[in-house]
């Protein structure tokens, strides 16, 4: 999976599909854990979130993750063009199947639109591995696409959905053919869902997850 041949038109695909919904679901619990100070990023993309995290939590490390390289250098671009402070943050370009987080004690991850790259099978993995860096009462954030639950809404949502897996399966040779929720698999690794916001008609979703005891 690479998202090189997309990074340089992410940013006006996103704003013509979405315009700001995309970003809206991001930093819809930033708010809540500004006493953070070990940020880890996965499948970040252009930065639109972590410039906005780093204004957020000016003193926190923060460590990005993609596995591109191209969307790390947008990210990088964003961050210098728009005033931001790269102080602190490091960029790791790799493939999350593969790659093992460091030991540090992270107390906040995030995976914005990531997740819903991997098959289930993959998911349960990623996720445990990445649990695993984490410390006792660590939050999770995240924010993805999800399948309404009945009438109109439902029928819109997995029309978008069809058309978004065979255009990144094509595009960016994307894993996954449908959608696998994560919280099932968050659960397993000890984290309880504090609070979750729908949005445009149900299709996307905001969730801040905590983990509540070490495992």
């Amino acid at each position: 999976m690479s998202f090189d041949l997309l990074a340089p038109h992410y940013r006006w695909m996103e704003w013509v599909l979405a315009g700001k919904k995309l970003q809206r679901c991001r930093t819809a619990f930033l708010e809540r854990v500004t006493d953070t100070k070990n940020v880890l990023i996965i499948g970040e993309g252009n930065g639109r979130f972590l410039l906005e995290c780093r204004r957020k939590l000016p003193k926190a490390n923060i460590l990005c993750v993609d596995a591109s390289a191209r969307m790390l250098e947008e990210a990088r671009r964003r961050l210098a063009g728009q005033g931001g402070n790269c102080e602190r943050i490091e960029f790791i370009c790799a493939d999350a199947l593969t790659w093992t987080p460091p030991e540090r004690g992270f107390d906040l991850i995030v995976t914005h639109f990531f997740l819903d790259c991997f098959r289930g099978e993959q998911l349960e993995g990623l996720i445990a591995r990445i649990s695993g860096a984490a410390v006792s009462e660590a939050n999770w954030l995240l924010a993805d696409f999800q399948s309404a639950s009945a009438g109109f809404n439902r029928y819109r949502s997995e029309a978008i959905l069809w058309l978004m897996y065979r255009f990144f399966r094509v595009v960016t040779r994307l894993p996954a053919t449908t959608l696998v929720r994560p919280d099932g698999f968050l659960e397993q690794n000890g984290f309880s869902l504090r609070e979750r916001r729908l949005s445009d008609w149900d299709l996307l979703h905001s969730d801040w997850w905590q983990r509540t005891a070490r495992l």
